[in-house]
């Protein structure tokens, strides 16, 4: 199989040493590289190869558990065994001491790419063992953490109830004290979860729930809201080799990445399952946003994936498809797809969207690296738009690699709609679109200090500059100004109009939002790439730049303008007008 739909050498490359400077992290070009082809040979090999079968073989529950595609099984077991489930993990917890920014670009992009059903497993797990080794005692961490850094255990992350969904101060799984033991601070745990991504398999020796629950109070009560939420380790396999009280009760089946199960499960539907508090009590959400958010990002890192798959898909097909000739020409054979200009304005807008959410991830994954208060207040800022932005815009660049199929590209017969499905997931998982946009505007923006923006508009600024002194392209930095003073005078009527008002059009703010953040990191990128030999990939990002400050700025504007107008009127409509 052809590597060709995963991230090129030569984008990972320049995005990775020439832009963002991970050699002055200690990493140098050849070592990444090399890194990157193992993981693509892999990735092809193991992950790639049963990307289709995945997708009609489903998980499926007996009486024994939940059954998963053998070939899953397969690729993850070799994944471990070249130390990728501890890529990210330093080397005295047993794992290699790469950067967030290196894992992220060589290893989680390409695997999501490949197969986001099989890699889901692994993220979880990755996630799951950072919480428990941020948060977790010393023997936490030995019996439930360095099992999953090694890639024999997997992990999930239990937070939503089929009655409270992303409302979690209305989840009521009940945690009852039980007493300490040499793990810590023991409980029973009663409840159900739902939408459980990996809570069951086969594939691994044990796996490990991080659950949110309500410890009861001493009058058998349970906390009000998010306050009284606490964080449990829940083993499906406790460490006398008994089976834990963890019941799957069904399994969700899915539009897209139907080979990773989706499952219900009850906890407690005997004794009580057993569980371990992290940390304290109504610690709970504080930590597990640690997990939330490093999948948030890597949501974001896998719609870009995908996405750039199915443009490299289209583009190839584009390429070799042979129809109609160009306007004004009677005779002849027929030309390639790519010749017709709407054909091209499609791939121009794919690849726009695509290495802008790349670009995008991977200036998080960056920030996750850098140490000091201004990285992490600019990554918090910059979180719900990570996770928004590539899962809405890339989800566009999939619908367009449809349309360049034309009838062909919604059928089975080419994986673009395929990749379309699984894609459509993300702007709701991790928390949905207009969740996200809440966080931006209400906490990260009207709620702050508004110290996190005023750093984000000195790096944009800073940027401008460099542009600005370059002839060729002061217009685009006098129209990135331009653009982000808009942005700050819609917040400054927001303020001016108070809460809940403020919030009606939070969606499109976001994205507004998320436009202006791409065109600057494209600007940004076009700086770089004047020391990139002559190319058509330094090509590329000047026509990618020019794409988005004349086609997409324009209607990033016209977003601003309606949240500017403070307009009530969904807000108003009454129910019965629906």
């Amino acid at each position: 199989m052809s590597r060709d739909g995963l991230p090129s050498r030569e984008l990972i490359s320049f995005l990775l040493f020439d832009w963002l400077g991970e050699d002055q992290r200690g990493t140098d070009r050849d070592t990444a590289l090399s890194i990157l082809d193992t993981a693509q040979k892999l990735a092809v090999d193991a992950f790639l190869s049963c990307y289709r079968k995945s997708d009609v073989e489903e998980p499926y529950l007996d009486e024994s558990g939940v059954h998963i595609l053998p070939e899953f099984a397969a690729a993850l077991g070799q994944f471990a065994k070249l130390g990728l489930f501890g890529a990210s993990f330093p080397e005295a917890e047993g794992g290699m001491g790469l950067s967030n920014l290196l894992s992220s670009a060589v290893l989680h992009m390409t695997f999501a790419a490949a197969n986001p059903a099989a890699a889901g497993y692994a993220m979880l797990t990755v996630a799951n063992a950072r919480l428990i080794s941020a948060f977790g005692s010393s023997e936490q961490k030995r019996r439930f953490a360095d099992p999953q850094i090694a890639g024999r255990w997997f992990g999930t992350m239990c937070l939503s109830e089929p009655q409270a969904g992303s409302s979690l101060g209305d989840i009521r799984t009940r945690a009852r004290a039980e007493g300490e033991d040499e793990i810590g601070q023991r409980y029973r745990l009663v409840g159900n979860k739902m939408w459980i991504s990996g809570g069951d398999q086969d594939a691994s020796e044990n796996i490990v729930h991080l659950v949110l629950a309500k410890a009861e109070q001493p009058d058998g009560t349970l906390a009000e809201g998010s306050l009284g939420i606490s964080l449990f380790i829940v083993p499906k396999i406790l460490p006398d080799g008994s089976r834990n009280d963890v019941t799957v009760a069904g399994l969700n089946h899915k539009l897209g990445a139907r080979g990773t199960s989706n499952c219900l499960l009850n906890f407690g539907e005997q004794e009580g399952a057993v569980g371990w508090l992290v940390g304290r009590e109504g610690q709970g959400l504080p930590q597990m946003f640690m997990m939330m958010n490093e999948a948030r990002i890597n949501i974001g890192i896998a719609a870009a994936a995908l996405a750039y798959r199915a443009y490299r898909e289209s583009l190839r097909y584009a390429r070799e498809r042979a129809q109609g000739r160009p306007v004004g020409v009677q005779g002849g054979p027929p030309v390639a797809i790519i010749e017709h200009p709407d054909v091209r304005r499609m791939l121009l807008q794919q690849k726009a969207y695509v290495e802008g959410a790349i670009a995008l991830c991977l200036y998080a994954a960056k920030l996750v690296d850098e140490e000091g208060e201004e990285a992490a207040e600019l990554l918090a800022l910059l979180t719900p738009v990570v996770k928004t932005w590539p899962s809405e815009f890339c989800l566009v660049a999939n619908d367009l690699a449809i349309q360049i199929h034309g009838g062909y590209g919604y059928t089975r017969d080419f994986p673009v709609e395929q990749l379309w499905r699984d894609n459509r997931l993300n702007p709701i998982h991790e928390g949905t679109t207009g969740i996200q946009a809440i966080d931006l505007l209400r906490r990260k923006l009207l709620l702050s200090d508004g110290r996190s923006m005023a750093l984000l508009r000195r790096r944009i600024a800073g940027t401008a500059r460099a542009a600005a002194a370059l002839p060729e392209w002061a217009s685009f930095a006098q129209a990135l100004t331009d653009y982000w003073g808009e942005v700050e005078r819609v917040l400054e009527g927001l303020r001016q109009c108070g809460l809940p008002e403020a919030l009606d059009d939070a969606t499109l703010f976001q994205r507004g939002f998320g436009h202006g953040l791409v065109a600057w990191l494209w600007l940004d990128q076009l700086l770089c790439s004047r020391d990139v030999p002559d190319s058509g990939f330094a090509s590329g990002i000047a026509h990618c730049v020019r794409f988005f400050f004349e086609a997409e700025l324009p209607q990033a504007r016209s977003w601003l303008s309606i949240v500017s107008h403070h307009s009530d009127l969904a807000r108003t409509m009454p129910e019965g007008a629906f």
